[in-house]
């Protein structure tokens, strides 16, 4: 051996680079953040096209209910208008010309032969 004692070599621990430990986690918290947000604004999109949907779904019921009621308007208005006719005609046939109903025992029905 040489004059020299050479000194043992102690085994140092390696550092690990402290910027590559934290560049996973922040990879992969980014990452499952920026999923989570993706969800959560489907999910929004999705509940305002549900909404949306059944207010049109009920829009068309009360479309159609109000079609419906116009229908029925329209029968009630001409129903009354052939009822006031009726009346309004009798009116003016008794008060105007002075006509009264037939009596049935004075009333004669001719029978016609056939040639």
């Amino acid at each position: 051996m040489s004059a020299i004692a050479q000194a043992p070599r102690v085994a140092r621990p390696r550092r690990r680079s402290s910027t590559r430990s934290k560049t996973k986690p922040l990879l992969l918290g980014g990452g499952v953040l920026w999923i989570v947000l993706s969800a959560a604004l489907l999910a929004g999109v999705v509940a305002v096209n549900v909404a949306v949907l059944r207010l049109n779904v009920e829009l068309d019921r009360t479309g159609r209910e109000r079609s419906q009621l116009k229908a029925d308007v329209a029968a009630l208005r001409s129903e009354l208008s052939s009822t006031a006719a009726t009346s309004r005609i009798q009116r003016v046939a008794t008060e105007e010309l002075g006509l009264v109903d037939a009596d049935p025992e004075t009333t004669t029905y001719v029978t016609l032969r056939p040639r």
